[in-house]
């Protein structure tokens, strides 16, 4: 039961902390800047796998890319599994982490 409170109390402060919005990653007109997958994932991430993605709460996922595509990395960004919640990244965002993990072999 505590685990099961630990996990939602974790993915509720994932969740909110991720509703801001980051007006750099976004097109800016004309110009399309390029979304760092990299720099979100270390950002996002990290709270729960751990600053090199191997070692927090969460389950491994430093070398994702060995077992999982791209487009499946990001179903389950945007989407969650088991105690991760769906949402933490989004959109271009999400593809982006989700092309940067792809590549962590």
């Amino acid at each position: 039961m505590k685990k099961l409170l630990f996990a939602l109390l974790i993915g509720s402060a994932l969740t909110l902390g991720a509703c801001g919005s980051n007006k750099d990653d976004a097109s800016d007109g004309n110009k399309s800047v390029k979304v760092d997958g990299e720099k979100i994932a270390q950002q996002k991430c990290i709270s729960c796998h751990g600053s090199d993605l191997s070692n927090g709460s969460a389950p491994d996922i430093s070398k994702i890319g060995a077992s999982k595509s791209a487009a499946d990395i990001q179903k389950i960004i945007e989407d969650g599994q088991g105690a991760m919640p769906g949402g933490i990244v989004t959109g271009d965002e999400a593809k982006a982490v989700a092309d940067w993990l792809a590549t962590q072999k």
